[in-house]
């Protein structure tokens, strides 16, 4: 199945669902969907942000995560994957004017305002690298942040995406 039939299957079933996105793509095309969202948004070549809320809503925490982002990748060769890691670490929380009014309240606005969320509560548990080259080769890098037992966990997966997709 293409994605944007994937997605149509998908976009019919959505309200069965909680608010939620998805990324989906082949080699040469990638596609945004969400059911609060305008429809099925096929993404061109670029940096995009997504938290939780519409892809590239601008909360301070997803302008600085793509600033960031084009900074790591404005060197020459890929950054290491601490790189990356540090960027989604990121704990910074603006100031309470930058907030936005989500409808949760001014504390719980601090505390998800940050790129890596962290409370007793609530939190960031998994931060994913995901690299695939032109040839269809993928590595996958997850590090699981389990908060009664640090140091995270760290898990790495290598495959090669089907040439039919």
């Amino acid at each position: 199945d293409s994605p944007v039939h994937f997605l149509e299957h998908l976009k019919n079933k959505a309200g069965q669902y909680n608010g939620f996105n998805i990324i989906v793509g082949d080699m040469t095309n990638l596609y945004w969907y969400s059911n609060k969202g305008p429809g099925i948004i096929a993404l061109e070549r670029g940096v995009f942000g997504l938290s939780n809320h519409l892809l590239d809503t601008p909360w301070p925490k997803v302008l600085r995560a793509k600033q960031m982002l084009l900074d790591l990748l404005s060197s020459d060769g890929l950054p290491p994957d601490e790189a990356f890691f540090n960027l989604l670490s990121d704990q910074t929380k603006p100031q309470d004017s930058e907030l936005p009014d989500t409808g949760v309240g001014l504390e719980w606005e601090r505390i998800l305002s940050p790129i890596f969320i962290s409370s007793p509560v609530y939190g960031t548990r998994s931060s994913t690298l995901i690299f695939v080259d032109t040839r269809g080769n993928v590595r996958f890098v997850e590090k699981t942040h389990d908060p009664g037992a640090p140091p995270p966990t760290v898990r790495e997966f290598q495959f090669t995406l089907d040439s039919g997709s």
